[in-house]
């Protein structure tokens, strides 16, 4: 038996009858139990399709997508697979406004055969754990937008979910309130073995992952461990527009280089892995 959590076989999208687009062109992925991976990619590349995907909100158009060892055409209750499988984290936290900090914890539990005295424990234990146990009363209007997402994440957890999918989770944040949340997210991984998966268009939180997937026309086009800040500050500028122009031998670009700085950075992004 394999330890990937998520496994993607030749995973199509097409949205459309007439003008089709094909959100998603032939995507393989494995993704191990216990990674932080990261999604990166400009906008309209597929990334929030194959979260989707990966979270069973949406139905591939062709290909298998496997989550827990689990093929998800062949689960005939989605919803309670999605509710004790997958946990989700938005970009906008999405909280109940009229429920308080723990309430809103207890929500997806509510489905599930658990007692209101273990929903209440559960809840006070994930609220400790995003260091928000003086906060459990407070409602959503009394927190400010990190510990907010705080308690998304903390709900995201409550049904104990093999892997979490966060979309844009800093995305409405300011930067120490985005590197408190990754942090928080680290954390979880590293002590719960917790798997994530993260969209990003935030390099400086991609680095914060063990692995960063870059999409492109539905496609996975590069994919790369993450290394040491110098290799990650190389990789994000051979990606670059600039760095693509220098590659290709972009006249246009490299006019205004002299021959020796040209032939450098030509053979430092061509040794980038």
């Amino acid at each position: 038996m394999n330890d990937y959590i998520i496994e993607t076989r030749d995973l199509v999208k097409i949205y459309g009858n007439g003008d089709e687009v094909r959100a998603l062109d032939g995507v393989d992925v494995r993704i191990e139990r216990g990674e932080f991976v990261a999604v990166m990619g400009p906008s309209g590349s597929g990334k929030s399709t194959l979260l989707n995907m990966l979270g069973a909100l949406d139905l591939p158009t062709k290909g298998q997508v496997l989550v827990n060892g689990q093929d998800l055409s062949k689960v005939r209750d989605l919803d309670t697979f999605r509710a004790r499988t997958v946990g989700f984290v938005f970009q906008l936290h999405n909280l109940i406004p009229t429920l308080n900090a723990r309430e809103n914890i207890e929500v997806p539990m509510m489905g599930q055969p658990i007692g209101r005295g273990a929903r209440r424990r559960r809840s006070k234990e994930l609220l400790e754990l995003a260091g928000l146990g003086d906060r459990m009363g407070h409602l959503p209007n009394q927190l400010s937008g990190g510990q907010r997402q705080r308690v998304a994440i903390a709900r995201s957890l409550a049904n104990e979910p093999a892997v979490v999918l966060a979309d844009e989770p800093t995305g409405n944040l300011d930067s120490q309130s985005g590197g408190e949340i990754i942090d928080l997210m680290r954390r979880l991984n590293k002590e719960l073995n917790m798997t994530f998966i993260i969209v990003t268009h935030d390099l400086a939180v991609a680095r914060q992952t063990h692995r960063v997937l870059v999409m492109q026309d539905g496609r996975i086009v590069r994919q790369h461990h993450v290394g040491n800040p110098y290799e990650e500050d190389l990789k994000a500028f051979r990606d670059s527009e600039i760095g693509q122009a220098i590659l290709s031998e972009d006249e246009g670009v490299l006019t205004c280089l002299d021959v020796e700085a040209r032939a450098m950075l030509q053979r430092v992004l061509q040794g980038i892995a």
